[in-house]
């Protein structure tokens, strides 16, 4: 299976960015991925359904929040937090500290 393909984040606004977290499953993910680093899809699905999941998934890697790299039959994923530090000084710090997983 191909990788997916991840957008550039000088392509990218805050505005999308803050969309992608402000739902609550997504920013679950985010804070299990910060806690963790880098997981499989089916650690991140934990009980919920992977039909949403998967669009979570998309969600997260189209606002440039989540890199998603392909070995065999697994897809592990992890946050470009470098990049978003870049490009967005201070917010994911500001997101993970302020923020608590529901």
């Amino acid at each position: 299976m191909p990788c997916p393909d991840h957008p550039s984040l000088a392509t990218i606004d805050i505005l999308t960015v803050l969309r992608a977290l402000a739902d609550p499953m997504r920013l679950a993910v985010v804070r299990q991925l910060h806690e963790q680093g880098e997981a499989t899809c089916a650690e991140l699905l934990r009980n919920r359904p992977k039909s949403s999941m998967s669009h979570h998934f998309h969600v997260l890697r189209d606002s440039g929040i989540l890199h998603t790299r392909v070995e065999g039959l697994h897809h592990y994923n992890s946050l470009r937090r470098q990049e978003l530090d870049q490009y967005f000084p201070g917010l994911m710090t500001s997101i993970l500290l302020t923020t608590k997983e529901s």
